[in-house]
């Protein structure tokens, strides 16, 4: 408390909070709750407001939530799991943004969604849209180069000859979200479905992630946020 840290000036209240809060624009009504150790509880949950639920262990605060908050509909239900994906995905695909893409490049170049996907018609045939190449070494620890064909790129040459906006798709997927957002917000390359998750990215401190980073770099505090993002909407 006596530090000159950010927690010790806030545990000894020499750092003041916000002035005014935000207040609630409605209440979710819980009413009779009586799942496990809840007895008949009645609560307003505040809605447009970050809220918490303490209590000691055992007392039905996981009931409360899961069993009665979680469960209706119009209700987003976002745990601490793990989002899961492989070295192939991004948050481009994650998220959803690749296939507003996908579209949008075949209909400016009147072509077939299917080649701007590295996993699907337009993958490079050396490295099979993995942008390396994996090297097993037997008993030693595998090698992995970067793909002499696509140079890390993923996709076939003929596919990074088609264009939305000035960019290929190689280009686009290499755009942070924060650039992505007026990439796909304006112009020949307005796209109103990424610029969405884009914009949503960047709402949650996601917006140096590049669109095509693989999913296996992110830490898992990104992760978590890009989970978010992705409900979001």
């Amino acid at each position: 408390r006596a530090s000159g840290s950010l927690t010790g000036r806030h545990l000894s209240d020499r750092t003041p909070l916000k002035p005014k809060v935000r207040k609630p624009k409605g209440v979710l009504e819980v009413r009779g709750a009586t799942t496990n150790n809840l007895q008949g509880v009645d609560v307003n949950i505040p809605l447009g407001v970050v809220v918490a639920v303490t209590g000691v262990a055992g007392s039905g605060k996981s009931s409360l939530i899961h069993g009665h908050v979680a469960v209706r509909e119009g209700v987003v239900a976002i745990d601490q799991a793990a989002i899961k994906g492989s070295r192939r995905s991004n948050p481009a695909t994650y998220t959803g943004l690749l296939d507003s893409v996908r579209s949008a490049f075949a209909k400016a170049n009147g072509v077939k969604p299917a080649l701007f996907s590295a996993n699907s018609e337009g993958a490079c045939p050396a490295c099979n849209g993995a942008g390396v190449i994996y090297t097993d070494l037997g008993m030693m620890a595998g090698v992995t180069t970067v793909c002499e064909e696509c140079g890390g790129k993923r996709f076939q040459a003929a596919v990074l000859e088609y264009r939305l906006g000035g960019l290929n798709i190689a280009e686009v997927l290499d755009l942070p979200a924060s650039e992505a957002v007026g990439f796909f917000g304006a112009g020949d390359a307005k796209v109103k479905a990424a610029f969405e998750i884009a914009g949503r990215m960047v709402d949650v401190g996601l917006g140096y992630l590049r669109l095509g980073q693989p999913l296996t770099t992110l830490s898992g505090g990104e992760r978590q946020r890009l989970k978010l993002a992705t409900h979001m909407g």
